[in-house]
This record gives structure tokens, C-alpha cells and sequence, in this order.
């Protein structure tokens, strides 16, 4: 998808709605001066655009059990099918994030377990092994930051490459 272009307004309304996603039209008017029915005309022009893809509640994986994080960097073999192993690695609920990558291992993933033995469950049991050469796991210690926000403020083209710009 190429970058859509957005005004000062946009930027904002996508500022407070990554904040939090619950904010009511009239409260984002409120803030930014405008009526209800002209914020909700943009944030539907957003969503019709694919600017807003969803909407989604941010879950504490700790409360829920899932206190582990690893990456996994997964190294295919030659012949496998890669259209097949993404659709089975994204099958996996415990796999937050797939990723193609350039450079030695083709695959990085984020995954969630519940601890050591969740994740040996899941890279012994639950990978396609037949399709993968071999792994490399990466346990964090910790988060330190975790965000799917993005900064809108550099988000039409043209402004990201003033913001980084080299005088």
C-alpha cells in the first residue's frame, strides 16, 4: 500500500486513537474544535483508505499466563513450499509476529509461552519441522518497550524525509 497523505487534523485523530482506541467522536471533536459528524466523516475516510486496518484490545500476556517472549529465527530448507510454512507458522496462536527476513535465516517470529516448558512444547512439537532446517531461539529477559504505535507525525510523504533529512 503507498503512504496516504494526511493533514495536521488526521495526524491528531490517529494520535488519540492509538493513545486509546475507545475515544468517542464527540470527545476527539471536543479536543481538536470541531463538530462529531466532521470527525466521524474522516475517521471513516481513514478506515475506507486502510489508514485505520482495525480496532483491538491490548491484553496484559502476563495476566493471561503468557509471561515468556522468545524470537525465533527459522532457517527453511531449499525445497520447501513457502507459501505453505507461512500459512502453518501463522496458524500457530502463540506466533504474535512472522516475519520474512533478508540475510541467513528466512523467518523471524515473536512468540508467547507461558514459560520454558511452553516453549520447548512449541519448538519441538507444534513447528513444521519437516520444512525447517533449523532454529535459533532468543529468550528476552525482558520488555523494556512493546508499542504497534506509529508516529503519524512523520506519516504523509514527503514529511518522513523532512524529519530525517540531513542539513
Amino acid at each position: 500500500m503507498a503512504s496516504v497523505a494526511l493533514d495536521d487534523v488526521d495526524r491528531k485523530i490517529l494520535r488519540m486513537l492509538q493513545q486509546n482506541a475507545r475515544t468517542s467522536n464527540s470527545e476527539i471533536a471536543r479536543q481538536l474544535n470541531m463538530v462529531p459528524s466532521a470527525i466521524l466523516e474522516r475517521i471513516r475516510k481513514l478506515e475506507a483508505r486502510g489508514v485505520i486496518s482495525s480496532y483491538e484490545a491490548r491484553l496484559d500476556p502476563r495476566a493471561l499466563g503468557f509471561g515468556l517472549v522468545a524470537f525465533i529465527s527459522v532457517r527453511v530448507a531449499e525445497r520447501s513450499d513457502a507459501a505453505q510454512l507461512e500459512a502453518k507458522l501463522a496458524k500457530i496462536p502463540e506466533v504474535q509476529e512472522l516475519h520474512c527476513v533478508a540475510g541467513e535465516d528466512c523467518y523471524l517470529l515473536k512468540v508467547r509461552v507461558p514459560d520454558v516448558e511452553g516453549l520447548r512444547a512449541l519448538l519441538q512439537e507444534r513447528l513444521p519441522m519437516d520444512m525447517i532446517v533449523a532454529t535459533k531461539t532468543t529468550i528476552a529477559l525482558s520488555s523494556l518497550k512493546e508499542s504497534t504505535k506509529l508516529p503519524v507525525d512523520a506519516a504523509s510523504p514527503g514529511r518522513a524525509l523532512e524529519r530525517f533529512a540531513v542539513s
